[in-house]
């Protein structure tokens, strides 16, 4: 297993606790056009997962999507006040949070007296009280039984995914092409590349050495990475400093933009 991954040994995402409920509210949104908000941290892992669930709705039809990157001098991090009032403004019924959220109590709290349900997808260690989202995904809850807790937070936005197309018999090939993001937050967040990770890391890497999206593209050639030859080491020094640096210098939402785009 170690040195043939195979994602047949991925383990079954519906072992992690609440996702039933996850799952049943984004098949209800995209089932009532609903405009769903998908919020994520401004580094590697907050904007490869919120480009990750971008795709993955878009390509099972859901149209009505936008996405938020807090502003790190003026949000600050995780979910702000600030963000919630932007998803009201723009009539947003739900929210997906990825790579933050955990220990978002008060936040959470607003967002559900302004009648906006919260998907928490977060692999941060939870503080003494949950927020009270309508589902909270993270495989390091006391109660959760996911056998692997070392996920990154676009690791827990694949498992969503992965979530939904078991339970609605999507097929299963749709997923790939979306685990080079997933590789890129793997080697970025700095997560033990053992067991789930390795294999998604394993096939993220194929991915981004066969069919790479076209940001992606475009950064490996500034990068110097030459065609076909993208290691872990790469995504590490190379790739990953340069999404990172948006957040930094300006704005997240630039690096999320050059991921979803498909103009070259």
């Amino acid at each position: 297993k170690f040195f043939s991954p195979s994602l047949r040994d991925l383990h079954d995402p519906f072992l992690m606790k609440d996702m039933d409920k996850a799952v049943e509210r984004i098949e209800k949104a995209v089932k009532a056009g609903e405009k769903v908000m998908i919020y994520g941290d401004y580094d590697v892992d907050g904007t490869t997962a919120v480009s990750l669930v971008y795709k993955f709705l878009s390509q099972i039809g859901h149209k009505n999507l936008l996405f938020y990157i807090p502003d790190r001098y003026v949000d600050g991090y995780g979910i702000s006040i600030r963000s919630i009032d932007h998803a009201v403004r723009k009539g947003v019924t739900l929210v997906i949070a990825l790579d933050c959220g955990i220990k978002a109590v008060d936040k959470v709290a607003y967002a559900n007296t302004k009648g906006i349900d919260v998907i928490v997808c977060d692999h941060h260690t939870p503080g003494d009280e949950l927020p009270a989202a309508l589902a909270v995904l993270n495989m390091k809850r006391s109660d959760c039984p996911y056998p692997y807790k070392d996920l990154s937070g676009c690791g827990v936005g694949f498992k969503l995914a992965q979530a939904y197309t078991q339970r609605y018999g999507l097929p299963y090939e749709n997923l790939v092409p979306l685990l080079q993001l997933l590789a890129m937050s793997i080697a970025s967040d700095i997560v033990p590349i053992r067991d789930e990770n390795r294999i998604l890391a394993y096939y993220g890497i194929r991915q981004l050495n066969t069919q790479p999206f076209v940001g992606l593209s475009a950064i490996m050639a500034v990068a110097g990475i030459e065609a076909k030859k993208l290691n872990i080491n790469d995504l590490v020094y190379k790739i990953g400093p340069r999404i990172n640096a948006c957040g930094r210098m300006q704005s997240g939402r630039a690096a999320v933009e050059l991921l979803l785009t498909n103009d070259r």
